[in-house]
């Protein structure tokens, strides 16, 4: 390398490491990244991007099927599942093409190879076992990700028992599917293969689908999950897969104990991720870590003076949107930037990219009771938006949670068609502070899906139109 002297060093190329390394050349550093694989990390290679292709590819195929009912004709709908993939890889492989130009563009370096702390100030690279470069700088950010998590005796073998890079590029469309984990991961597999044919089993430890989301928005999911003709078992782990010649027999127990077997072709294994935290070097330092994560403060500092951690390896949420955002924080606290504010994690959206899709951002109705909040609660469903019976999607709602002392919007939570969409709304209003009636005075526009949001609003004040 011509020079290996930095401001700043970030270690990994995803969402949250390519985002700050950008960020911090705008600010006048000097900037690397140094990255092992692929520009743009997980997110856009084996995670958020090439799903959502996926999921676009059934979305077109379920409407297909559907055209009758909007007054269209187009034969019996076929799918070429090859096709499919390759769709989602060429798509995958343009944004990350994007990536290598953006660092460029903005006069980053990029290392290829993985790095190690190699002292104060210090990074080793190295690439197939061999050194290719010793970086210093008075800055070095973690930003590693994280990988799937594996359970003992549930662990992926690629032919039979899935990942989810497996199940990204799948060679066969299984006609019947175990899903194991009812998050994000395996809800949204669970929807791509359902919509497809296969016989789809979910099954989550916990009591409920989608166990992060409010309990009321998880329960219709469920119901239309459901409907569409997947399986869910709530309450219940696999304790044993069984593999056989061309099908794998899982052995799941129920709460009270009780077992049952269910023989499938494949088994995706979605029971979350743990963050990259090995061969980084922190052996030595006073970098401290919990559960698989880096500790760190709301600025990403970690305990050693100049070492800091940014996105999934840093602890949940672990999401490519609060690892970029988190990665800003970081890097404009360390250029000296006056009222930079540490994250707050309560205003970060999720979404689900399923079908019906699920969306949220803040505290949930139980959430909000357990803090000792007292709370006004609105809903509205799709089937009195004008926009969503058009549009021929009816099932759905949207819920508002406020404190009933000052209106604040204290959460929201969504499901139906493009919630993921919606949700920013609200999003934006929790972080400027709107109260209710603000909200209640603004104009939305008609016919829009926003309207529910709304009229979710109104509802939580005896005051809703439209049911």
């Amino acid at each position: 390398m011509a020079d290996s002297n930095f401001d700043v060093v970030v270690v990994g190329g995803g969402p949250g490491g390519y985002v700050t390394a950008i960020r911090a050349a705008q600010l006048g550093l000097k900037a690397a990244v140094v990255e092992r694989k692929h520009l743009g990390g997980i997110c856009l290679n084996w995670g958020c991007i090439p799903t959502k292709a996926l999921l676009r590819s059934a979305e077109i195929y379920r409407n297909m099927n559907h055209a009758a009912e909007y007054g269209l004709s187009a034969g019996t709908p076929g799918f070429d599942l090859e096709k499919i993939v390759a769709r989602s890889r060429k798509v995958s492989k343009q944004l990350t093409g994007g990536v290598g130009y953006l660092l460029k563009k903005n006069k980053v370096t990029v290392v290829d190879g993985e790095g190690r702390l190699a002292g104060a100030g210090k990074l080793d690279v190295t690439k197939d076992g061999k050194k290719v470069a010793s970086l210093t700088a008075k800055h070095i950010i973690l930003a590693t990700g994280a990988r799937a998590r594996a359970l003992p005796g549930l662990e992926p073998d690629g032919k039979f028992v899935w990942s989810y890079m497996e199940a990204l590029v799948p060679d066969v469309m299984p006609k019947s599917l175990l899903v194991i984990g009812s998050g994000a991961i395996g809800i949204e597999f669970a929807s791509f293969f359902r919509t497809f044919g296969a016989d789809v089993t979910v099954v989550e430890v916990l009591p409920q689908v989608l166990p992060v989301e409010d309990a009321e928005i998880a329960a219709l999911a469920r119901k239309q999950f459901e409907k569409d003709g997947m399986k869910i078992v709530t309450g219940a782990k696999v304790t044993e897969l069984k593999k056989g010649k061309d099908t794998v027999t899982a052995v799941i127990e129920d709460e009270k104990g009780a077992r049952s077997e269910l023989t499938v072709e494949r088994v995706i294994s979605a029971v979350g991720v743990v963050g990259n935290i090995e061969n980084l070097g922190l052996e030595g330092t006073k970098v401290k870590t919990d559960r698989g994560c880096i500790v760190t403060d709301g600025f990403g500092r970690t305990g050693e003076p100049g070492i800091y951690a940014i996105g999934d390896v840093a602890g949940p949420p672990m999401l490519a949107h609060k690892a970029s955002h988190e990665g800003v924080i970081c890097i404009e606290k360390i250029a000296g930037l006056p009222d930079v504010h540490p994250m707050d994690k309560n205003r970060i959206p999720g979404c689900t990219y399923c079908h019906p899709q699920v969306a949220s951002v803040g505290m949930t109705e139980a959430a909000a009771k357990a803090a000792g909040r007292k709370v006004r609660v609105g809903r509205f469903p799709f089937m009195g938006n004008g926009k969503a019976i058009a549009l021929g999607e009816p099932e759905g709602m949207i819920k508002t949670v406020f404190d009933d002392k000052t209106g604040e919007l204290l959460g929201a939570h969504m499901v139906g068609a493009e919630v993921t969409e919606l949700i920013q709304g609200y999003v934006v209003a929790m972080g400027l502070e709107t109260t209710e009636a603000e909200l209640m005075h603004t104009v939305f526009p008609h016919p829009t899906l926003s309207e529910m949001m709304h009229e979710s609003v109104l509802d939580a004040y005896g005051r809703v139109i439209h049911i």
